[in-house]
């Protein structure tokens, strides 16, 4: 299945998806890093279609806060433009959970075993020198601050973090927990119906969460609000979560300890 994103007039990010769509070792990695995260770890799918609602979501976001007045890093610190900006957030999410094909405990630093020279070989001849390592540095930067941990300190690393954030529907949590059990972890990630990112009323983007139980709550306050903790991005971004119906619905039918 080929992997579409809206590349508008961008004809470097054209020609980036262009070589992902056509790298038989960079989907093999997907598909390896997900027989660890499912098949392995029992946790939510960490391959390809992470990959492309990532890449799709990151790519809105930075379009969103552009229209919103807020300048992307790599304008402001290396005078490149707005759609490097965009190349680094889609590349960034089509290597940053390729360390899970390691482990998943610590993927984030074994993803930038992978992504720095897979970065230099997509990007290769798309970028000449000084700009193909600028490029390179800041994609490898929001890799590894895609950890809810680690601080992102570029707008583009920003986007990263809350664009994984977001894939977070109905059995898409972020948060690992084990199939079948109950807990808040697995009751959480069942209650989350639908995330749209928008523009928002009064900052530059709105993420609104549909949920059909109030459990889903601990998604938001676990995923969104830890990831934007220590991201440049919480002042433009907010969030928004309702509950679908007049009544909740039932997520299991009983819990004992």
């Amino acid at each position: 299945m080929e992997f579409k994103i809206p590349v508008r007039d961008n004809k470097k990010l054209l020609a980036l998806m262009n070589r992902v769509n056509t790298d038989p070792e960079l989907i093999q990695i997907w598909k390896c890093a997900n027989v660890n995260a499912v098949d392995r770890c029992g946790i939510s799918d960490h391959g390809e279609i992470h990959i492309r609602i990532v890449a799709n979501a990151a790519l809105k976001i930075i379009r969103l806060l552009v229209k919103g007045g807020i300048e992307p890093s790599v304008v402001t610190h290396h005078g490149l433009t707005v759609e490097d900006a965009e190349v680094i957030v889609v590349l960034a999410a089509c290597l940053h959970d390729t360390g899970i094909s390691i482990h998943r405990d610590s993927h984030e630093r074994y993803s930038l075993f992978i992504s720095f020279r897979k970065a230099r070989e997509l990007l290769e001849g798309i970028y000449a020198e000084p700009e193909l390592t600028i490029m390179v540095s800041e994609t490898l930067h929001a890799v590894i601050a895609h950890d809810s941990k680690e601080k992102s300190l570029t707008i583009e690393a920003g986007v990263m973090k809350l664009a994984d954030a977001a894939d977070m529907t109905r059995g898409r949590s972020r948060i690992p927990f084990e199939a079948g059990k109950v807990n808040i972890h697995s009751v959480s990630a069942m209650a989350v119906d639908d995330v749209n990112i928008k523009k928002g009323e009064i900052k530059p983007v709105c993420i609104e969460v549909k949920l059909s139980n109030s459990a889903g709550i601990y998604q938001i306050d676990e995923l969104l609000r830890n990831k934007l903790k220590f991201s440049p991005l919480k002042p433009f971004v907010e969030v928004i979560a309702t509950i679908e119906g007049e009544t909740e619905r039932r997520l299991f039918d009983s819990f004992t300890i």
